[in-house]
């Protein structure tokens, strides 16, 4: 050992300095794994077997035994084999209450914690009935509580079966909104979790996926792989990196122990057209089992529209997974998860796209003079995803893990055939653009689980490469975007291809030293290099190829010890980025619960310091694009130089507690602080849907986030999640292509903060035997995000309303503008609901172009009074709204006993709310919440 020892030093001694500090830690990881080796599943779940035996000691064949989790719903029962044993495969990491009843003995309860992947082996010995009179049984008040200094949701499939989900195709991420406090709700799938966008990752079957889920970035499993989910909004543990605002850690379906097969096939149809069918099957053996989901949806409203009518959002989704498991022996079983999706939908129209005719005028071909026919933008996204486990129980108190992953997104946009029928508003498209886009993520991580005595110690490593592939084409449609001369009044001409031919027509060249040109964003200065690739006067598609590939390691160390009525978490976790830029990070987490066992109540704090990678999409084109002369006008940059993304870090602390009342409700309640150097959030390229990252110099996000629950009585259940957390962002801009906001305070509001939202779920199971059917409700209710491109009236340097003016008689009065100052069409003012002396724009009667600020209104924004608008503590945003869902089935017409036939009936948005996700947001657009829309569904189950 010293000789290995010695050899080591030498070998450090011809490292470079920087190299060497990071192989020693690599080294001294391991060298801190090697004890817990010796002496001793990032799965997400783990095992409970055991042997239920009689006062003598003889087994008990035939005996129920039932383990539940009261909050999250989750129930599973099995019978005890002829030996006496029985055993629960993939149970989710946490508290169940178990109970085994057989006929002639007295109930038995106990309550087990699933803390870790180590197996977990219980003894079980009844009593009989005559001489069980002072068995004591374990209420369930205690049963309600988790002391974990972690704040963090458990949803079962007990629950979200009856949980009307708006989003078809993004089901998960419905899910994930509704039943977990923190989130606001957007478009397309999309949720902000706790003040952030997109710093949300997933674990499934402890894979890690820290690239965006949405289904306008990737594709996510079918909801009916899904067997339950832990959702963390506090503290993360060291485990979780990369992003960790909110982290989905998903347990999938198995097959495992499922000795008679099992399936399930259900076909739906509803409004819009959408028609859904979906499949599972399950099927196993004491030591291997196999479950597979297909489905396959084809939808009219694909994605959330930029007008509640619905125009050109057709699109399909066909999904595939399938888990295979095998146990080699006692102590080594493998474990398989695939996937592969593909889904093509449409990018919705506006009314200005739809038909060609802002404000009542026709759109015309720059080139034939002819009318536009319907913009016909689209996309396809390919997901491969397989992800293969070795699990080796080492000893009683140890399990090791071994996982190998390979995760591919392929991302394709397609523009309109005739690139000129993309011409739309000048704030919504002046450029016709495609994309081809792939992300290729491989990895593997191991990980080590040693319990013993007041010790739950967890280890692991886990190394992952990301290589990423860009390629864009764009060409400029409008011919007002980069004219060379100008008439009179400032406004381009057509016919010219140089600043030097202006004189002889009688214009004005549009160059920086013509005092007379504009130069706006309307009307921006003619650049000669965005000349080759403007189509309305004779040029090509400009293509852009970008590559590069990001290596990361992590490593960590925790131990959660219970001591009493203490619970610690104690871990540090080391990160290593290197990607276009490179950063190294030490992060301690640490977490401390007591409970209050006289009042059901469980007070907790906790602390992590996080590294804050960038994100993946579009990753090249923000930190590599204002180097390229064409790229640097189109993407608003200030200078010449590169603007890397450079990972951050965060500070963040957690307070909260958890309190039991009675038997039938638990609330859980935490305050947020998060305070992050170098934040991210998102731009886009042009005036084009082609998004990518951008970063700022700071965040600062406060908030609360609570959580009720009813488990369930007499067939009644409830659930209610309700969060204010604000995303307070600073100027400068300091990564990613140009976008700084006209903030003149240095603050301002990200587009997803959202002051109040809340959700509650009713579930109601009748008792009736002939029928029984059950009821799901929801009402979900947000206050509204910040809609940053509504008029405003302001007053001095503490306000940004660039729209505010003055009508002749010094009246205060707004311009119908963006804040670039380009004019908002009579589609866009409608989509708003804006009103001028109580009269309603309409998708072709524009408002007057300007209003007094007085008589300004809308039905769909709220718009601060004059004077009051404040980036930070008064944006504009989109009216606060309530949807109300409701779902109402029966999972047994027939009341058949192996076969089973299930009917049900989902209405969204039951009250037909006609309202906003959000406005001319500069990450999405602007995008309806779905109309009343109907759904049956009818299943076949055995």
């Amino acid at each position: 050992m010293f000789r290995n020892l010695q050899l080591l030093r030498h070998s450090f001694a011809t490292i470079p300095a920087r190299r060497s500090l990071r192989i020693a830690l690599v080294l001294t990881f391991a060298l801190a794994l090697w004890p817990l080796y010796t002496s001793a599943q990032t799965t997400g779940s783990s095992s409970i077997s055991g042997t239920v035996a009689d006062p003598s000691g003889a087994v008990v064949p035939g005996a129920t035994v039932e383990i539940r989790n009261p909050v999250s719903e989750y129930t599973r029962t099995v019978t005890t084999d002829d030996a006496g044993k029985f055993t629960f495969p993939n149970v989710p990491i946490n508290p169940y209450h178990m109970t085994v009843r057989v006929k002639g003995f007295a109930p038995y309860a106990q309550d087990i914690d699933v803390r870790s992947a180590v197996p977990i082996a219980v003894k079980v010995t009844l009593q009989i009935t005559a001489s069980a009179e002072n068995v004591t049984v374990q209420g369930e008040a205690g049963d309600l509580l988790e002391n974990d200094p972690t704040f963090h949701t458990d949803v079962d499939r007990q629950l979200f079966s009856k949980i009307p989900l708006e989003s078809t195709s993004s089901e998960l991420s419905s899910l994930v909104t509704l039943a977990s406090p923190g989130i606001a709700a957007d478009s397309n799938g999309l949720f902000h979790g706790l003040g952030d966008h997109a710093e949300n990752s997933f674990s499934l079957d402890g894979q890690p996926i820290t690239d965006q889920q949405s289904k306008v970035f990737s594709n996510q499993i079918p909801l009916d792989a899904v067997q339950s989910m832990t959702v963390i909004g506090g503290a993360p543990p060291a485990e979780y990196g990369d992003k960790t605002s909110l982290i989905i850690d998903v347990t999938t379906r198995s097959g495992l122990g499922v000795t008679t097969p099992h399936a399930d096939v259900t076909a739906s149809y509803g409004t819009f057209g959408t028609s859904n069918v979906d499949a599972d099957f399950s099927y196993g053996g004491k030591n291997w089992g196999n479950f597979i989901a297909v489905n396959g949806l084809n939808s009219g409203r694909f994605l959330d529209p930029s007008e509640f009518q619905v125009f050109h959002a057709h699109g399909n989704e066909e999904n595939v997974f399938d888990r295979v498991d095998y146990q080699i022996s006692s102590a080594d079983a493998l474990h398989l998860n695939f996937q592969f999706t593909r889904s093509w939908f449409q990018t919705p129209n506006s009314y200005d796209q739809q038909f060609q005719m802002p404000n009542g005028i026709a759109n015309l071909n720059p080139l034939t003079g002819l009318p536009l026919g319907p913009t016909d933008q689209r996309s396809k996204i390919l997901t491969l995803d397989i992800a293969p486990t070795w699990t080796h129980t080492i000893s009683n108190n140890a399990v090791f893990n071994l996982t190998g992953f390979v995760r591919r997104d392929a991302f394709n946009y397609y523009p309109s055939d005739d690139p000129f029928n993309d011409l739309g508003p000048a704030n919504l498209q002046r450029e016709t653009v495609a994309q081809q886009r792939t992300l290729l993520n491989g990895g593997a991580l191991a990980n080590i689980t040693y319990t013993k005595g007041i010790h739950n110690v967890k280890a692991g490593v886990t190394y992952e490469q990301t290589f990423l592939n860009e390629n864009d084409q764009l060409g400029i449609v409008d011919p007002t975007l980069n004219a060379p001369c100008l008439n009179g009044g400032g406004v381009p001409v057509n016919g010219f291809t140089d600043p030097g031919q202006c004189a002889g027509g009688g214009f004005q060249p549009n160059i920086a030293s013509n005092p007379n040109a504009p130069n706006s964003s309307l009307y921006p200065l003619f650049d000669p290099d965005l000349l080759p690739f403007d189509l309305t006067r004779g040029g090509t598609l400009f293509r852009y190829v970008g590559h590069t590939d990001v290596k990361q390691l992590a490593m960590y160390v925790q131990d959660t010890i219970t001591v009493k009525n203490w619970a610690f978490n104690l871990g540090i976790r080391g990160d290593f980025y290197n990607g276009l830029t490179t950063a190294n990070q030490a992060e301690p987490r640490v977490g401390i619960a007591y409970n209050v066992a006289k009042t059901n109540t469980v007070l907790r704090v906790s602390y992590a310091r996080t590294l804050e990678t960038p994100f993946n999409e579009n990753l090249v084109l923000t930190s590599l694009g204002c180097g390229n002369a064409v790229l640097n006008p189109l993407l608003a940059c200030t200078s010449n130089s590169l603007t890397r993304l450079a990972p951050g870090y965060r500070n963040e602390f957690h307070a909260g507690l958890q309190q039991a009342v009675g038997r039938f409700l638990v609330i859980d309640a935490e305050y947020i602080w998060k305070y992050t150097h170098n934040a991210y959030d998102f731009s886009v390229l042009g005036n084009t849907p082609i998004t990518f990252p951008i970063e700022w110099h700071n965040s600062k996000i406060p908030g609360f986030a609570l959580r009720a629950s009813v488990p369930v009585y007499h067939g009644f259940s409830a659930l209610v999640v309700m969060s204010s957390v604000a995303a307070r962002f600073f100027n400068p801009q300091v990564g990613g292509a140009g976008a700084a906001p006209a903030a003149p305070g240095g603050v301002f509001r990200i587009d997803h903060d959202e002051a109040f939202n809340q959700t509650t779920h009713i579930q109601y199971q009748t008792p009736w035997k002939r029928f029984a059917p059950w009821i799901g409700f929801n009402w979900r209710y947000d206050s509204g995000l910040v809609a940053g491109a509504v008029p405003c009236f302001g007053l001095g340097d503490a306000n940004d309303c660039p729209q505010s003016t003055f009508l002749p008689d010094g009246t205060p009065a707004i311009t119908m503008t963006d804040p670039a100052g380009i004019p908002l069409t009579a589609d866009q003012e409608f989509q708003a609901g804006f009103t001028c002396n109580g009269v309603h724009a309409t998708p072709t009667m524009a408002l007057p172009f300007v209003c007094p600020a007085s008589e300004f209104g809308s039905t769909l924004t709220q718009v601060p009074s004059p004077g009051t608008e404040n980036d930070d503590k008064n944006p504009p945003r989109i009216a606060h709204r309530s949807l109300f869902d409701l779902a109402i089935g029966d999972d047994n017409i027939f009341r058949g006993d192996k076969y089973r036939w299930s009917a049900q009936v989902q209405f969204i948005n039951l009250t037909n709310n006609y309202a906003l996700y959000n406005f001319l947001s500069t990450f999405s657009g602007t995008h309806y919440v779905t109309p009343r829309a109907v759904t049956a569904q009818l299943g076949f189950h055995f």
